[in-house]
């Protein structure tokens, strides 16, 4: 969907030797390219432009991350769970050919006369680190290379893998580099990187690694965790320049943000701008409604639960919460509930005419349709993967939500900072009371038993709750777990839906008009137009929808057997990478 690193660099190349040869014949491939290149701020400029094709691609997004996490029901199960499909032979992603073209330009742009260079060798320190960050996520151990490898450094070819945390300490060196370096504080289009975009992804990366040395115990680095979670918050509060989203009104401010042309300069640290007349596009619209494309991703009532109501309550401690009908449950709840999935009166545009769009069980397997990311109008945002709004990688939402997981984890959450993250959050999504300003001091049981009994701290039980709300479909939900050692969720978390009393008809949005029609045996006849018929009959089989109950209860979707083991934390070593270097060795289990 990017242009390509390749494209990039030859680019660079000839468009700065053009500039000083009207004959390319006349100027030494092996003197002329690299003077050109590195000899002037345009040509490290250029080359950094070929280190964004490391930022998350547009086709696939952020927002289909998600969808191997215990927040979503999805058909099909990917490689990833499915029973005995990861493998040596399987796995994959023990690629350095972009490290190879990092360190490149950093070892010649140190050599260059440029007085700015160090803010381009910022810029290239800077994907170093998210390159490793996200090999050693991955991997763990692998081998720390800071100059260009040649093929007869036989060596380092064929080295061992250096230990993760050694990397990590690396990774944050550069990132501490980056953000000395980068002379850029801001971009009014939030497409470049700059030391805000630096630093916030410092706060992710930090957070990620603080967590992982206090939950894997087995790493026996517990006592180095709260180091990482400081590093959070120092770097969360030397951001500045952002807010949260609002617009001219709640109900809309947060949707507004992931369906907008242009990206809010006012939340967005870092975005892919796309755009119809380039035909740079996401797929966004596709993944989310179309009935056969993608993974027809809907999200799960154990999560919807968490959604607080309006008045800052948790839903679950109301009385018969679990048998609630849809169209009663979604009433007077965070308003992000309203902008994540469809509810209520939300509608389509069909031909310019707003058309109400109840959750369309052709479409959703739970109910809980999403519409975070996907526009309102149908065609051809539905049928082809042709939507042109900004793709949000990183955005101050994120921040606020890492600062207070780290003040959480830390102890040291204090009113103020209470209200200027999870309270300003809530804030934005419509809720009031005491929960805006007040640190909680009781733990939730529904949140206790959501994870498993690993948290109790009332106060990070509460990040943990709006992190998912606010951070959904937005691809940091895997990590989380992995980092949480939380590995289980993968596997045990229901694919559960909509609570239905009874067989029949529905009405999901209160217009009067029957929207499912839920029967078991044989297809049943109604005189709706368009009603959609889910076939609950009792069956053990794949890919059957059921109610918990038999002929009432929650909608229960089946998409074949999970599986989950700790050996999953880390990807085995590709069989073939270990063939050319068996010094790599294996991780364990694998």
């Amino acid at each position: 969907m990017k242009t390509t690193k390749l494209f990039n660099y030859m680019l660079a190349l000839l468009s700065l030797v053009a500039a000083s040869s009207c004959d390319l014949n006349e100027v030494p491939v092996d003197t002329a390219t690299n003077a050109a290149v590195f000899g002037s701020e345009s040509g490290l400029e250029l080359y950094t432009n070929s280190f964004y094709d490391l930022l998350p691609n547009t086709d696939v997004g952020v927002f289909q991350d998600d969808d191997n996490s215990d927040l979503v029901a999805r058909n099909g199960v990917d490689t990833y769970l499915a029973i005995n499909a990861l493998s040596p032979i399987t796995s994959s992603g023990w690629s350095w050919s972009d490290l190879r073209n990092i360190n490149y330009f950093i070892e010649n742009a140190e050599k260059s006369p440029v007085s700015t260079k160090t803010h381009y060798i910022g810029v290239a320190r800077f994907f170093r680190a998210l390159f490793y960050f996200e090999k050693v996520k991955r991997f763990g151990d692998v081998p720390w290379i800071d100059k260009t490898i040649e093929v007869t450094d036989e060596a380092k070819l064929y080295s061992k893998r250096d230990n993760r945390f050694d990397v990590m300490d690396n990774v944050l060196a550069d990132l501490n580099y980056a953000i000395e370096n980068i002379t850029l504080t801001s971009d009014p289009s939030v497409t470049r990187i700059t030391k805000n975009v630096a630093r916030a992804y410092k706060t992710r990366i930090c957070l990620f690694e603080a967590s992982l040395r206090k939950y894997h115990t087995q790493y026996n680095k517990q006592a180095t965790a709260n180091t990482w979670y400081e590093e959070v918050v120092k770097e969360a509060n030397s951001i500045t320049g952002f807010t949260l989203h609002e617009g001219p009104a709640l109900d809309r401010a947060y949707r507004d943000l992931f369906i907008a042309k242009t990206a809010f300069t006012d939340e967005t640290i870092l975005s892919v701008a796309l755009s119809a007349s380039l035909q740079v596009f996401s797929s966004a619209n596709r993944r989310f409604i179309s009935p056969t494309y993608g993974n027809r991703p809907s999200l799960t009532r154990r999560f919807i639960n968490t959604y607080l109501n309006l008045d800052g309550t948790p839903f679950t401690s109301k009385t018969g919460y679990q048998t609630t009908p849809f169209v009663e449950e979604v009433k007077n709840r965070d308003l992000r509930l309203k902008q994540t999935i469809r509810v209520g009166d939300y509608k389509r545009t069909e031909n310019g005419i707003p058309v109400v769009a109840p959750p369309n069980f052709s479409q959703t397997y739970t109910g809980y349709q999403p519409i975070k990311w996907s526009y309102d109008e149908r065609f051809p945002f539905d049928d082809e993967s042709r939507n042109d709004n900004a793709h949000i990688i990183m955005r101050w939402g994120e921040v606020l939500l890492n600062k207070a997981e780290a003040l959480a984890e830390l102890n040291k959450m204090t009113a103020t900072d209470w209200t200027a993250t999870i309270g300003a959050l809530r804030k934005r999504a419509g809720i009031t009371g005491a929960t805006l300003t007040t640190v909680p001091t009781v733990a939730d049981p529904y949140m206790v038993a959501f994870f498993n009994g690993k948290f109790t701290n009332p106060v990070l039980l509460e990040v943990l709750r709006d992190r998912g709300v606010e951070m959904v479909f937005e691809g940091l939900r895997p990590d989380d777990l992995r980092r949480w050692k939380l590995g289980e969720l993968f596997q045990s978390a229901p694919m559960n839906g909509m609570y239905v009393p009874a067989l029949g008809e529905y009405d999901l949005n209160s217009d009067g008009k029957k929207d499912v029609y839920f029967y078991q045996g044989t297809k049943p006849t109604s005189t709706t137009p368009g009603i959609a018929f889910v076939d609950v009959s009792p069956s053990t089989a794949v890919g059957r929808l059921q109610l918990s109950n038999g002929t009432s209860g929650e909608v229960m979707w089946n998409p074949g057997p999970r599986e989950w083991a700790d050996k999953k934390y880390l990807y085995p070593i590709p069989e073939t990478d270990r063939t050319r270097n068996p010094d790599l060795g294996q991780n364990p289990g694998w």
